[in-house]
């Protein structure tokens, strides 16, 4: 009876004796190992957009028709150097430590891969729209929303992109100078801008070859020192492989049929692991030499089996299978490494054979004419009459390694891009206009949004924006002048219009033949706009500790 009137305060008598049993005990716990480290809420996300923003302003500057290379040296054996205004080959080189920045890696990988260019333009934009996000979230506002609303300013940038494409690809005349006003727009930016028409030529006819295809291993590029970048050209006709034909060999044939290989022509010798021969006299040792002698040769007589009259192979072909098959008036190609093969296979339309057994199944390559070429002081094998007629090969001339070097990478990147528009034929204008004309969409979209989205859509369009600026004060114009009067412009409604990067003024892109390919803008806004959307979501990082070696 007397405890009734205490019973109500019992539980909280319970928790006061339970807190003064734990003491400290009460302190956060740490489930993670001892080295192991976490960042939450405001700190991890800060720490991620820090690293992205790094990232975005060390490929900023070697944005647009006047932007800047960079040194990239390595440490270590050799110290290579390579100097390259490619984001990707940028980036790809550089070791980074931070998660959020090697996201922005990532991304222009992907765009390299898809489409070949814009790798510099893609980590900005994320750059940009992550700028523009910190300011909101500073501001107190969620990061949810901002997604929410770049989403609803993505589409809307989207279908205005898609609006203002134009194609031409009814027109064959019209739809090939778009792709050489591509190609040039796309050269601009690289080392090969000053040659800028006789590369777009060459990528164009190269990638028309292919007919639709985007493989790209059917065009060869050839990098020879000497010369300038003007020396170089495309064999439109032939295949050229950076071999030698072998000693004694014919060094021209007619009407080729071409065994394409993969086996040892290396003396036959007793291949079991682990064995031992044991002899009593030095004729013995002859013996096993003659077998080792005829066990080639039959392999030789073999392959001349086949009808053949020329033999490449990847590995190497030592002097007696090479004498005889010169006997034979074979010619012999050696050590066409596993690429050169390959590319042979698809050219010439025959298989790649390892064993000899079977003539009737062997695919022979075929060809009109194999003859050794000069290009500067090299020779070269080079298959003309191939019956795989989207086959090309591009010789590229120039002063040095690193010359020669960006070179062969800004024509890959102009290849994968006219590759892509002839699959995707829509285009656009260059010069700012696309990114100009999506700001003035998101704009217009959000005025019908009745919600805090609005401000997040707006940061968007200024992230949009930036992007003209930071071409112009990459070729040191006024920025904020240009893009002022390119925004007006662009509000009386002449989309097409653009920056003028050689006198530093306004004009219309479609004039001037400055192009894009549609599908390129399309990757640089949705990957950037996804990568911006993961980062922003982070809220905690966790790193893991080392790991530790034995005896540690």
């Amino acid at each position: 009876a007397l405890a009734s009137p205490r019973a109500p305060n019992a539980p909280r008598i319970a928790r006061l004796r339970l807190t003064t049993m734990m003491g400290q005990n009460l302190a956060p716990v740490n489930i993670f190992e001892s080295e192991a480290q976490e960042s939450k809420g405001e700190q991890a996300r800060m720490s991620s957009i820090v690293g992205a923003l790094a990232i975005s302003d060390l490929v900023k500057t070697s944005l647009g028709p006047k932007g800047m290379d960079k040194i990239l040296q390595s440490v270590g054996r050799g110290n290579m150097v390579s100097v390259t205004n490619d984001g990707a080959t940028i980036l790809k080189s550089v070791l980074i430590d931070n998660p959020a920045a090697k996201v922005l890696i990532d991304i222009s990988k992907v765009q390299d891969d898809e489409v070949g260019d814009g790798t510099t333009s893609v980590c900005v934009m994320a750059g940009e729209l992550l700028r523009q996000a910190a300011e909101l979230i500073e501001k107190k506002m969620h990061p949810q929303t901002v997604i929410a609303g770049y989403r609803l300013a993505r589409d809307a940038a989207l279908e205005a992109l898609n609006a203002a494409a134009l194609d031409h690809s009814a027109d064959a005349d019209k739809f090939r100078a778009d792709l050489i006003n591509i190609a040039k727009t796309t050269l601009s930016s690289k080392v090969l801008s000053a040659d800028k028409e006789l590369f777009s030529e060459i990528a164009v006819s190269a990638v028309l070859k292919l007919r639709g295809s985007t493989n790209l291993d059917q065009i060869q590029i050839i990098k020879r020192i000497g010369g300038s970048l003007s020396d170089s050209y495309l064999d439109a006709d032939g295949f050229l492989l950076d071999k030698r034909i072998g000693v004694g060999c014919p060094k021209r044939m007619e009407n080729c049929k071409v065994l394409i290989a993969n086996t040892p022509m290396d003396t036959d010798k007793v291949k079991i692991y682990g064995s031992k021969v044991k002899v009593d006299s030095v004729s013995k040792v002859a013996e096993i030499e003659a077998a080792e002698k005829q066990k080639m040769l039959d392999k030789v007589e073999r392959i001349i089996a086949h009808g053949c009259n020329v033999f490449v192979n990847r590995q190497l072909i030592y002097n007696l299978p090479e004498q005889r098959m010169a006997d034979a008036g074979i010619m012999s190609i050696e050590h066409a490494d596993f690429d050169g093969i390959e590319r042979l296979g698809l050219v010439l339309t025959g298989d790649i054979t390892s064993t000899f057994d079977t003539p009737e199944q062997t695919k022979l390559g075929h060809c009109a004419l194999i003859e050794e070429v000069m290009i500067g002081e090299d020779k070269l094998v080079r298959f003309s009459g191939c019956p795989n007629s989207q086959a090309s090969s591009i010789v590229i001339r120039g002063a040095n390694t690193h010359v020669v070097d960006e070179a062969q990478r800004s024509l890959h990147d102009a290849l994968c891009v006219l590759s892509q528009t002839v699959r995707n034929t829509s285009v656009l204008p260059g010069g700012g206009a696309p990114e100009m004309l999506m700001a003035q969409a998101v704009e217009e979209a959000s005025k019908k949004v009745a919600s805090k989205h609005v401000v997040a859509m707006e940061a968007y369009a200024k992230a949009l924006r930036m992007m003209p600026m930071h071409i112009a004060d990459n070729a040191g114009y006024d920025s904020t002048e240009l893009c002022s009067g390119l925004r007006a412009k662009h509000f009386e409604g002449q989309h097409s219009w653009g920056l003028e990067m050689e006198k530093g003024g306004l004009a219309d892109m479609r004039e001037l033949g400055i192009c894009e390919a549609l599908k390129v803008k399309q990757q640089v806004l949705l990957s950037s706009s996804e990568a911006a959307e993961m980062i922003l979501r982070v809220d905690d990082i966790v790193q893991c500790a080392p790991r530790k070696r034995d005896g540690e």
